[in-house]
């Protein structure tokens, strides 16, 4: 069998066993979370309200719903892209309009993002100013989102263009082993992100002001040093503005970091509360989760790159998936698209086992926060974070296990229970 054909097939059966896998687990969801929509799990039913807990299990519904939509379509796009011709026919209409080089690799990639973006517009629409809307958490006006997407696209191409052309540039300059120094500039960039993000790219989207409430920030910085964290301040951010969920977390790299309090969380947990999600955050840095994941991309990028580098020169790889390679000129935008869009195909099997590791992550940070502030502030907070940001407590095991990075609420405090309030 000709090498383009076998990859096609495999591409096929990855995509369809993938639709198929995901539509069984989203019917599998829908129908867990409604069989139990009708009486509060003994567990919490001092603590969760009837009305509340019919609240989570609608807005999981409704969700999952649009959920099976989304992923049909993205299915459906997916083969228009590859196997169906959509990518080469764009890239033969721009090949004709710009002629071979790095500006038509560049356009091809721009505007690949662009008609993808235009694709997802109806489904962000739909979860933002119906689905949201329809279960109390949107705040987004249309002039805000309208400011959201015109600052996210000028600052996707402001970002990404630049990186994806030193890419381009590498693949066709820097021989054999262009994909060691293409991964080398990406983890560059990424690190370079973590310390911008904070100070240079989420201000244009929320406003932050330093923590105001003394007594609360007293208890904090206490909380902190006791834990040996330093941090660069601590912040309000008006999550207000856009949806009524409540979150807290660190931002920023080395000296850079950052602590950020929604004003919607800052608004529902009493002090004590607030200190233990703080010291559940807090429990990710002891544990060094975030190093250990930061590595991780580290080691998955390189071998990411090492399979690009090795793909890029077989024209099955262009043929197998639609695409016929360029006889003049490089293939490298199209071997960077195509390689995007075949990836997450194969990888999604796999993601169980991601789910698996941020869970356990979750529950090693649960017990530093117990250890830190006592057990019941913190299944108090997560009792009210759930409840406010409508988390079902019935969702389907099967379904947990293969998506949630999370552990469902009542693992996480059937875990508390057992460990009789000590980390």
């Amino acid at each position: 069998m000709p090498a383009a054909l076998t990859w096609t097939l495999a591409f096929a059966v990855a995509l369809l066993a993938g639709l198929a896998v995901k539509f069984w687990l989203a019917t599998r969801q829908v129908r867990h979370v409604a069989r139990h929509r009708e009486q509060v799990p003994a567990d919490f039913a001092s603590t969760v309200t009837l009305s509340a807990h019919q609240k989570a299990a609608d807005y999981t519904v409704a969700k999952s719903r649009v959920g099976l939509l989304e992923t049909a379509w993205g299915t459906a796009v997916l083969l228009g892209w590859t196997l169906l011709g959509g990518l080469n026919a764009l890239n033969q209409l721009l090949l004709g309009w710009l002629g071979p080089g790095m500006v038509q690799q560049l356009a091809l990639l721009a505007s690949f993002a662009v008609i993808g973006g235009l694709i997802d517009l109806p489904f962000s629409l739909y979860n933002t100013f119906v689905v949201e809307e329809r279960f109390g958490f949107n705040k987004m006006t249309p002039g805000l989102w309208l400011a959201d997407l015109a600052k996210g696209t000028v600052l996707g191409a402001a970002i990404g263009l630049p990186i994806a052309w030193l890419i381009l540039w590498l693949m066709g300059a820097a021989g054999p082993l262009w994909w060691l120094w293409a991964w080398g500039a990406w983890m560059v960039f990424n690190l370079l992100l973590l310390v911008l993000y904070p100070t240079v790219i989420a201000p244009l989207f929320n406003k932050f002001r330093p923590l105001e409430d003394e007594a609360l920030k007293a208890r904090v910085t206490e909380l902190m040093r006791r834990c040996g964290f330093a941090a660069k301040g601590l912040f309000v951010m008006d999550g207000s503005r856009r949806s009524a969920h409540a979150n807290a977390y660190f931002t920023g790299f080395g000296a850079a970091k950052r602590v950020v309090f929604f004003d919607t969380l800052l608004a529902k947990l009493s002090p004590g509360e607030v200190d233990a999600v703080l010291a559940h955050e807090l429990g990710h840095f002891r544990h060094r989760h975030i190093v250990k994941r930061i590595v991780g991309l580290f080691a998955f990028s390189l071998a990411g790159f090492a399979l690009l580098g090795a793909l890029s020169r077989e024209p099955w790889f262009y043929s197998g998936l639609g695409v016929a390679p360029n006889m003049v000129g490089p293939n490298d935008a199209l071997a960077l698209l195509l390689f995007m869009l075949a990836v997450p195909v194969f990888s999604y099997f796999v993601s169980p086992l991601m789910a698996q590791m941020s869970r356990r992550h979750e529950f090693q940070a649960d017990a530093f926060a117990v250890a830190q502030t006592g057990r019941e502030d913190l299944r108090t907070a997560l009792l009210k974070l759930y409840e406010d940001n409508a988390s079902t407590l019935t969702p389907d095991p099967v379904y947990v296990k293969f998506y949630y990075s999370h552990p469902p609420a009542s693992e996480r405090l059937a875990r508390m229970a057992a460990a009789g309030g000590a980390a």
